[in-house]
């Protein structure tokens, strides 16, 4: 939010984006293309193409193919969600051209600051990467072996598979967290909440059906039941969802299991709803608390004739 806060204020004149959607992760997708729009340059390094090379554009605006990890000419490391770290091989390119990350960034590196006291040659070599990681970050010391030992291992004191803790009494701690007071709503209001659907990574969506919630499309919001009928709503009826930061026209309602109040709908096509106030402390923004309007788009009459 930071970057695009600053492109929107002018401060920003270029943007290197390393993989992900800078555009399609962000709040108010309205602004967020406004303010991507104010940049003079924006370059993607990208494996595979998505909505912020066509919506997320600069004055001038490169989309630049790189290798994706099992296209790597070197080993790469990667750590799942569980916190341990394995060993990825590579494999051969699709396609003769794209460079790896590493070697895109340590060349741009090299013309734009010199053979100063950094060796930007040297890091092209994924090892010698490792081997400064493992100086700077403790628990990963390994990394500097790990070309030779292809050992995978957890990052230590994260694997909590035992009632153990790092803590004086060897026990978990647990804290209160205080809730900030919910806005108030008035009748046609409800609590709104982005999610992504089963077949979906980050937002990439690759297929529209959602198995998780039992829908075959996503544009729809989905509702308690007692909150469809008390705004005189039907299932599969099309409404305007409304925000202080955008609008959706054209949801189809449909009932789910949400708590009454409250609503879902999908990430990232949801995101012109969301607005750009972010938490004090973390800097995130409200995905899961928006407050929206429903307004039905033509009456329930001509929605059941129509």
């Amino acid at each position: 939010m930071g970057c695009i806060e600053a492109a929107g204020r002018g401060e920003m004149d270029t943007a290197v984006c390393l993989g992900g959607n800078l555009f399609g992760s962000s709040p108010d997708a309205v602004y967020a293309s406004q303010a991507l729009g104010r940049l003079s340059a924006i370059a993607y390094l990208s494996t595979s193409l998505n909505t912020g090379h066509a919506w997320g554009t600069a004055k001038d605006t490169w989309v630049l193919p790189v290798l994706a990890r099992d296209e790597e000419p070197e080993p790469t490391t990667q750590e799942s969600m569980f916190s341990y770290i394995r060993l990825s091989d590579g494999g051969p390119p699709r396609h003769a051209g794209p460079r790896s990350e590493v070697s895109v960034l340590s060349g741009l590196a090299r013309r734009v600051t010199g053979e100063g006291e950094v060796d930007w040659a040297g890091l092209e070599s994924h090892q010698r990467i490792r081997e400064l990681i493992a100086d700077v970050i403790p628990g990963l010391e390994q990394l500097s072996e790990i070309d030779r030992t292809k050992r995978e291992f957890y990052i230590p004191g994260r694997r909590l598979d035992s009632p153990a803790f790092p803590t004086p009494s060897g026990k978990a701690q647990f804290q209160a967290i205080d809730v900030p007071p919910a806005t108030p709503l008035h009748a046609r209001q409800l609590r709104l909440m982005t999610v992504r659907s089963e077949g979906q990574f980050n937002t990439v969506v690759f297929e529209d059906e959602d198995i998780y919630r039992g829908q075959e499309r996503r544009d729809v919001i989905l509702m308690n039941p007692a909150d469809i009928t008390r705004l005189g709503l039907v299932r599969d009826q099309r409404v305007t969802v409304r925000s202080t930061a955008g609008e959706l026209r054209g949801q189809r309602v449909r009932p789910f299991d949400v708590r009454a109040g409250n609503a879902m709908m999908y990430y990232p096509e949801a995101n012109i709803l969301v607005a750009r106030d972010v938490d004090p402390r973390s800097k995130t923004p409200a995905f899961k608390a928006v407050v929206v309007e429903i307004e039905a788009a033509i009456s329930v009459d001509d929605e059941l004739t129509g």
